[in-house]
């Protein structure tokens, strides 16, 4: 498979969200956990952040559950409504599943991930140093960019930065 000089992929977890134990006692599934009103307003100021790092987004793609679209949102009207794709296997999924899907997308551009801790912590580890790897961790509304050179293989990805959501927002001119 022939893949762009540079294939560039930009990792985001979602902001904060309600508190999981709180959320469980209204019965309703994990899945549907909503940003606090704290989460969204700090997401806008890292959005307005890495829109300082990065021009334009060419796939925009989120995991389905509400708390990880609803971060989506924020960056899609960031970047002026940016369309963005559900991609199931975003909520949790192994690396290889994770692997197989984003070289479906690698021409694409840059290609937005938006997503879940543990799983992008260990698809950032295993992109960037193999299958014995898991150093990343990302803090809610954190993000990284990671470039790709000739292959998109584990151990080939090259890390351009990993920022907390405090560095984001500072950029985006709000400590």
């Amino acid at each position: 498979m022939h893949y762009p000089p540079t294939a560039r992929q930009l990792l985001v977890r979602h902001a904060i969200a309600e508190e999981r134990d709180h959320f469980a006692r209204t019965g309703q599934s994990d899945d549907d956990r909503p940003l606090t009103d704290k989460g969204r307003r700090r997401m806008r100021l890292a959005a307005k952040g890495l829109r300082a790092l990065i021009e334009e987004i060419d796939l925009l793609t989120t995991s389905p559950l509400v708390r990880a679209a609803e971060t989506a949102e924020i960056l899609s009207e960031e970047f002026g409504g940016t369309s963005m794709e559900e991609v199931e296997l975003l909520a949790m999924g192994p690396a290889d599943a994770f692997l197989s899907w984003y070289r479906t997308v690698a021409e694409t551009g840059l290609v937005v991930v938006v997503g879940h801790e543990p799983y992008l912590g260990e698809w950032a580890s295993w992109l960037l140093a193999g299958p014995a790897a898991d150093f990343m961790v990302f803090k809610k509304g954190g993000a990284c960019l990671l470039e790709f050179h000739d292959r998109v293989d584990p151990g080939k990805a090259v890390l351009h930065w990993h920022l907390a959501p405090s560095h984001l927002r500072a950029l985006g001119g709000r400590a």
